[in-house]
């Protein structure tokens, strides 16, 4: 099966660093063990809202943390290395997995997002959201290789 999307089975091991070093990062960032402002530097902003003032600035310098964000890029560059890299053996099988957990995902996702939209409130609710950047690409990661790890230890 041709799948030009797809990048080399070599940079499966790229991705898999990549995102387990953002999840341990981000959980310790969550956690308060890692303070964002650690990293604080002069970013463009796009759009700028101060909510003490209720004055509202676009494409300005402001002065971020930057931690949170280097974090969120390196988990979604490593999940999305992870999830579109080839596998040893890129078949119809593979092919057929892949579209099946992306779907799977998808709609897993948007049941639990669904559920907290009905019985999350707040600041939880607002950290849900956050993490909702993962989810998808979380969940499409697990469902493909656990379906994939127990195809193969049926054929064993």
């Amino acid at each position: 099966m041709k799948s030009n999307y797809l990048l080399p089975h070599k940079f499966k091991k790229i991705g898999w660093l990549l995102l387990t070093v953002g999840l341990i990062a981000g959980v310790i960032l969550f956690t308060n063990l890692l303070d964002n402002n650690s990293l604080k530097i002069p970013v463009l902003s796009i759009y700028n809202s101060n909510f003490l003032t209720d004055e509202v600035t676009f494409f300005k310098i402001i002065k971020n943390g930057i931690l949170d964000e280097i974090i969120a890029l390196i988990i979604i560059i490593g999940g999305l290395i992870v999830g579109f890299s080839k596998e040893k053996i890129e078949d119809e099988f593979s092919y057929s997995l892949r579209k099946e957990s992306l779907v799977w995902a998808i709609i897993v996702n948007y049941i639990v997002l669904i559920f907290t939209i009905i019985f999350v409130y707040d600041m939880t609710f607002f950290n849900i959201l956050i993490f909702n950047m993962f989810t998808p690409l979380l969940f499409f990661i697990f469902r493909f290789n656990f379906i994939k790890l127990k195809s193969n230890s049926d054929e064993e």
